[in-house]
């Protein structure tokens, strides 16, 4: 049974970092693909990066491409995102997923395992 657990939200102020973790477990994940997404209030579900498991490749929404950063450690199973110079329309709840496609991947509706998010609250 796949299981992914996110931590490392909070409540920051505008222009600060942070950096969220997705621990995965109960499957070997090198043939899986990994995604972040975040909600925010009265907004639909938002793709913003992803990751191969297996190669590392990362790709991401063009607006956040720069101020966002994807990696893996394999040794932990731990996926992270670091989001740096944090503006308060980052505010959302982040959601990490997996899934055994290689295709779509931009699209929430591609991914079958999903975390039970973290909030992100940044003030201005």
């Amino acid at each position: 049974q796949v299981q992914l657990v996110e931590s490392g939200g909070g409540l920051v102020q505008a222009g600060d970092s942070l950096r969220l973790s997705c621990a995965a477990s109960g499957r070997t994940f090198s043939n899986y693909a990994m995604g972040w997404f975040r909600q925010a209030p009265g907004k639909e579900r938002e793709f913003v990066g992803g990751i191969t498991w297996s190669q590392g490749s990362t790709f991401y929404t063009d607006s956040l491409k720069g101020r966002f950063t994807i990696s893996i450690d394999n040794g932990k199973n731990t996926m992270y995102l670091q989001m740096n110079s944090l503006k308060p329309e980052d505010t959302a709840v982040y959601y990490c997923a997996a899934t055994r496609k290689g295709y779509y991947l931009r699209f929430a509706g591609a991914y079958d395992y999903w975390g039970q998010g973290t909030q992100v609250t940044v003030s201005s």
